[in-house]
C-alpha cells in the first residue's frame, strides 16, 4: 500500500524527519501529559498519534482499566508506532490507519470516548474545523476534547538573529502556499466553540530555552531540522532562493554559540467539554 500524504503536511516522513520528531516527542511529552491530565481508566482517542510516543504515555497514566486509540494517516510513523513495546501496567493501545478528519471508528465507539487529543494536528489540515468536529463527536456527553498547536508568530530569539527571521517568516509563507494555517493555535477556543464545545481552560507548554539549560542544544537542533526540512519548498516557492538560506543557517549556527542566547517558544492548549 502506498504512502498516504496530506498534500499539506509540509515535514515530510523521511527517516531524518521520524529522528527529529521522536526527539521532539522527548522534549514535550513530560509536560504535555500533565497538562493533558489524563485520568486512572479513561478511554482516549489520540488523533494523528504520529509515532506513537505520546500515545503510549498517555496508556501509561490510565493505566489498564483504560484504553487508547491512536489514529494516524502516515503508515511509516504507524508502522514505527505499532513496532514500540507495549509497557506493563499501561491500558492497551491500538493504532489504526485513517484521517484525523474522519478517524476510522466503530459505530459504538462514537460518543464512547471520555477524552479526545489532538497535537501539532490542526495546523497542517485543510480544514481544521472537521477533525476537531470528528473528535467532539467520538466522546462521550460531558467528555472532553483536549487540542495543542503552533501559532509560529511566537518564535523568537534573542539576541535577534535577522537572517533566521528571514528563514522562519519564509517557512511560515510554505504552511499558507500549502493551505495549511502556521497561526491555528491562537483559534483553539473558538475551533472548540464551532464544534458545539464549551472551551473551559486555555494552557501553554514552555518549548523555549536558554544557553545553560540542558534542553538548549535540543532544541536548537529541532529548529534546525524544522528549516532544513523545509528547505526544498521554500525554494521551489520563491521565498528564499539557496545562497539566502545557506547564509540563514549559517547565522543560526553562530547564534546558537553565543552564551546569552534563549529560544522563546510555547505550545497553546485549549479543553473544551461536550454538553450533555
Amino acid at each position: 500500500m502506498s504512502e498516504t500524504r496530506d498534500p499539506a503536511y509540509i515535514h515530510g516522513v523521511e527517516p531524518v524527519e521520524q529522528a527529529r520528531l521522536a526527539a521532539l516527542n522527548d522534549l514535550l511529552n513530560p509536560a504535555m501529559l500533565e497538562v493533558l491530565a489524563p485520568g486512572s481508566g479513561d478511554r482516549v482517542l489520540d488523533a494523528g498519534s504520529g509515532l506513537g510516543q505520546f500515545t503510549r504515555a498517555i496508556a501509561r497514566r490510565v493505566g489498564p482499566a483504560g484504553r487508547v486509540v491512536g489514529v494516524e494517516r502516515s503508515e511509516a510513523q504507524l508502522t514505527a508506532a505499532r513496532a514500540a513495546p507495549d509497557d506493563p501496567g499501561s491500558a492497551p493501545v491500538e493504532f489504526r490507519l485513517g484521517d484525523a478528519a474522519a478517524p476510522p471508528l466503530d459505530e459504538d465507539e462514537w460518543g464512547a470516548f471520555d477524552l479526545a487529543h489532538c497535537r501539532f494536528v490542526l495546523e497542517h489540515a485543510p480544514a481544521p474545523e472537521r477533525v476537531v468536529a470528528a473528535l467532539a463527536g467520538a466522546v462521550r456527553p460531558g467528555g472532553r476534547v483536549f487540542l495543542a498547536d503552533d501559532d509560529h508568530d511566537l518564535l523568537r530569539l534573542w539576541p535577534e538573529a535577522p537572517g533566521v527571521e528571514r528563514l522562519w517568516r519564509a517557512y511560515i509563507g510554505v504552511y499558507r502556499a500549502l493551505g495549511a494555517d502556521p497561526f491555528v493555535g491562537r483559534r483553539l477556543t473558538g475551533l472548540l466553540h464551532l464544534a458545539g464545545c464549551a472551551p473551559t481552560r486555555t494552557a501553554v507548554v514552555d518549548f523555549g530555552a536558554c544557553a545553560g539549560d540542558a534542553r538548549f542544544g535540543p532544541l536548537v537542533r529541532n529548529l534546525a531540522g524544522i528549516l532544513r526540512g523545509a528547505r526544498a519548498n521554500i525554494a521551489r516557492l520563491g521565498l528564499l532562493d539557496d545562497e539566502e538560506i545557506d547564509r540563514a543557517m549559517d547565522d543560526l549556527h553562530a547564534w546558537a554559540g553565543r552564551p546569552d542566547a534563549a529560544i522563546w517558544y510555547v505550545v497553546l492548549c485549549a479543553e473544551g467539554r461536550r454538553p450533555g
